[in-house]
């Protein structure tokens, strides 16, 4: 059977109260009247004093029957006014020396508390309906039967209609319905009144009076998508620039060397071979360039290694050749014949011996190239005499560059060629005087 508050099944709680009061008083009452009455008093003494005896019992009984009533109802109303959720009420004569001050004090303690956690809850309320309001993201709440809750104000722009319109509409009516089927989170092309493009959709549970609602969340990921690419595109141009550049630089620097040849008169007698030597060290460089940048520029990425034999000697001379600032000391190492791709090799090269040649040119120091081999694997160190690294955490970080006129691509190129060819490159300071040594490891060959 359900409790129903209005229903008592006897007399009241201040009817009881009251009997008792007069139950513990009608013994004394009785006696002290009998004993009026069998005294020999005169009959004016005997309904005075009765009528005193008997008003102070009624009295006595009112009083104390207010004394227990009266504090029980102020209880009562501060559970109402709590329950009604009106927190201000307080009650007076809390103390903790007795057992009704004691009961009023934890009556205020639980009126602040809630009071408290009150505030709380409407503060954090106020700031999430501002933050569901101000996100460029559309939310809605749906009911376990599908039917819209809520939506902020991104979503009553993306479907159109103001929340007074949606509220209480299925999925299927405002075109939600897609949004709740499949994988979460995932992307979907779908056209809504207020855009159409690619959206990235989540979903969420949670319960509300008991009941099982689901949270949708709808993000556009278009204009994300399209500034990713316009940055790829970007960096995509950078790298095609620093290498085109780093490669051009020398090659101009031998064409200079060669014109200058040509004005000589008369002429050297080896002045043909150096020609002819020069010559085919700007096609080859040339053609090699070619060949990367057009492979680059095709898959917008590093093209992955096609693997030749490639003679170490021969190959740091080769590159060491293009370097016309300032000699390298090629110091050398054991006959090694690697299997990798060529071109990507001189790229790396390059870079890595450009970078040599700039720091020893701040100090007038020197640039050594020598490699090795040890336990199955290649090593070549290029070792300068510049200033060494002042912050070698952001080294192959992308576009980070400690140069006026750098890019900040050519070590993250440099170490993406070596990874490519299932090595690793790396760059410190050198333990033994000043400048940098960066060392290239790569696998040998079975």
């Amino acid at each position: 059977m359900a409790y129903d508050p209005q229903r008592r099944a006897g007399p009241s709680h201040e009817r009881h109260v009251l009997l008792l009061a007069l139950a513990s008083g009608l013994p004394a009452v009785v006696i002290t009247l009998i004993l009026l009455w069998r005294g020999g008093y005169s009959g004016k003494v005997q309904w005075t004093l009765g009528l005193i005896v008997v008003s102070a019992w009624l009295i006595t009984a009112a009083v104390l029957r207010e004394r227990v009533v009266r504090p029980l109802q102020t209880l009562s109303n501060m559970l109402a006014a709590l329950r009604e959720g009106d927190y201000s009420i307080r009650a007076r004569g809390a103390a903790r020396d007795d057992a009704l001050g004691l009961a009023f004090l934890e009556s205020n303690l639980l009126g602040e508390t809630l009071r408290t956690q009150r505030l709380g809850a409407m503060e954090a309320s106020a700031l999430l309906k501002t933050v569901m309001s101000e996100i460029d993201v559309a939310v809605f709440a749906l009911d376990e039967d599908n039917r819209v809750r809520l939506a902020n104000r991104a979503g009553e722009r993306l479907l159109g209609q103001p929340a007074e319109r949606l509220l209480g509409r299925t999925a299927e009516q405002v075109g939600l319905a897609a949004g709740l089927g499949g994988e979460s989170p995932r992307t979907m092309d779908v056209a809504f009144p207020g855009g159409a493009g690619r959206w990235e959709v989540r979903r969420g549970s949670f319960r509300q009076d008991g009941r099982p609602h689901t949270l949708l969340v709808l993000a556009d990921v278009s204009k994300t998508l399209r500034e990713e690419e316009l940055q790829a595109w970007q960096r995509l141009v950078r790298v095609l620039s620093h290498e085109i550049n780093n490669s051009l630089a020398p090659i101009k620097s031998i064409a200079a060397s060669l014109l200058a040849l040509l004005g000589h008169a008369p002429r050297p007698p080896d002045a043909d071979a150096d020609l002819r030597r020069g010559l085919t060290v700007i096609g080859g460089r040339s053609e090699a360039l070619v060949r990367f940048m057009s492979a680059y520029a095709r898959l917008a990425r590093l093209p992955a290694p096609h693997k030749a034999p490639v003679e170490v000697r021969a190959w740091v001379r080769r590159v060491a050749a293009l370097e016309t600032r300032l000699p390298i000391a090629i110091e050398g190492g054991p006959a090694v014949t690697l299997r990798a791709d060529g071109d990507q090799l001189d790229q790396l090269l390059i870079n890595l011996l450009r970078n040599a040649v700039d720091a020893a040119l701040e100090t007038n120091g020197g640039v050594r190239v020598r490699w090795a081999r040890q336990n199955g694997a290649f090593s070549l160190m290029i070792e300068d005499d510049g200033p060494g690294l002042a912050n070698s955490a952001n080294l192959f970080v992308p576009f980070f560059t400690t140069k006026p006129q750098g890019s900040g691509i050519g070590l993250v190129l440099c170490r993406q060629i070596a990874e490519a060819h299932g090595g690793s490159l790396t760059l410190e300071n050198r333990a033994r005087g000043r400048g940098c040594i960066a060392t290239l490891r790569l696998a040998l060959a079975d």
